[in-house]
């Protein structure tokens, strides 16, 4: 079985923390306030994520922001690579996006396939927002889609044998990014 073998942390708590809350301000700043948002975190990192992003704009513009989770596991192009069983998690939107800015967030931007499944959920299952932006807290480059975030809290050059795991401190117990690469 490969197992992760960290080469060097990119990412503290500290600066992720700073990282979400510049991505806040930038999502407001766009939007023109928080009154059309709807924060939506892609299963798994991307929920806890979306979840801070949303704490930080409720506490700079005093209204709270909805929060959803999305997952795309039935939505992937590599589905069937999965496995007989796929494991499904939790979707849930709890407002209607129509007419909405709808912010979708993960926590990294590799190829841009998770992205094209989450959009194609949100646009099939959900209906038609005013817009959806994405937001990431990496972006490590080598798309093969052509999708773009519009909210990065770091760019991060890598190798395609370089991984990068971010861990936050409600699944891992800690709040870092981490480059490596997969051992076997």
């Amino acid at each position: 079985m490969a197992e992760f073998t960290a080469k060097a942390a990119i990412m503290d708590a500290e600066q992720m923390q700073r990282a979400l809350q510049r991505i806040a301000h930038e999502i407001v700043e766009r939007n023109g306030g928080s009154d059309s948002l709807v924060i939506v975190g892609i299963q798994r990192r991307g929920v806890q994520l979306a979840e801070r992003i949303a704490a930080a704009i409720e506490r700079f513009e005093t209204a709270g922001v909805p929060v959803g989770t999305l997952d795309i596991t039935l939505y992937r192009d590599d589905l069937t690579t999965l496995g007989p069983q796929p494991r499904v998690g939790e979707t849930n939107i709890p407002v209607d996006i129509h007419e909405r800015n709808v912010v979708l967030v993960d926590d990294v931007l590799y190829t841009g396939r998770t992205v094209r499944a989450a959009l194609d959920e949100l646009m099939m299952d959900f209906g038609r927002a005013r817009s959806i932006q994405l937001a990431v807290l990496v972006d490590r480059g080598h798309r093969e889609l052509p999708i773009r975030a519009d909210y990065v809290g770091k760019n991060v050059p890598t190798s395609k044998r370089e991984i990068i795991k971010v861990q936050v401190r409600e699944i891992d117990d800690i709040d870092q990014v981490l480059v490596g690469e997969m051992k076997q």
